[in-house]
């Protein structure tokens, strides 16, 4: 019991649920999922699922870092916000001009992205949304508290990269699923265009948002 105590701070559980709540909540990194996963399967899928989840461990790293700091950057925010939006507008264009053609379940795609082209996408799109730093700033300060240790925040922010990790993971398994696939087959431009407008609709909401700051 003094191990459990010495590792995991009291606010543990209520970190947790809220930080699984917050993943079942669509945004940006799910949309992208979403598309490639339709497309490319868990293979080329997995990379963004690895990227995504180095973005989150890198603003809690960040967190851990320098909580007080972070607050004070408000110019570095705003430039993340107009990079993050310029970020999702390009992939949603991207995904927004999917053509209509039926996918082949008996081979692999052959212009399935590379490992390393789909970290850095995965990447990007968590780095380049700020809520994701926000939202950890919130969850590692004011909900775990000032006594937190740093043994504790470490845990915690361990905890967080592996579920967003298998999170994602099991978001594209699901929809790499045989069965899943053939439903997609007729329809899986659709849902690539579906995808690319979300993102580009949250692009264009990030951009308004700071306009109207100005």
């Amino acid at each position: 019991m003094e191990l459990l105590t010495t590792l995991f701070p009291p606010a543990f559980l209520a970190l947790a649920l809220a930080h699984f709540v917050a993943l079942l909540s669509p945004g940006p990194d799910f949309f992208l999922l979403m598309g490639f996963a339709a497309r490319h399967r868990l293979r080329g899928s997995a990379g963004l699922c690895v990227g995504i989840a180095a973005g989150n461990g890198l603003y809690i790293l960040l967190v851990i870092i320098g909580a007080s700091a972070l607050r004070q950057f408000t110019l570095l925010f705003s430039i993340i916000e107009l990079l993050g939006a310029l970020y999702l507008l390009w992939i949603g264009w991207h995904l927004a001009q999917s053509r209509a053609r039926t996918l082949a379940l008996d081979r692999a795609e052959p212009e399935r992205p590379s490992w390393h082209r789909q970290f850095l996408l995965g990447l990007g799109s968590a780095v380049l949304n700020p809520k994701n730093a926000l939202f950890y700033l919130a969850l590692m300060t004011a909900l775990l508290g000032p006594n937190v240790t740093l043994l504790q925040q470490s845990v915690s922010g361990i905890w967080m990269v592996t579920v967003v990790l298998m999170w994602d993971l099991a978001v594209v398994s699901f929809i790499a699923l045989p069965a899943v696939q053939r439903r997609l087959s007729n329809n899986l431009w659709k849902i690539e265009r579906v995808a690319g407008v979300v993102l580009m609709i949250f692009g264009a909401g990030i951009l308004w948002r700071l306009f109207t700051s100005l």
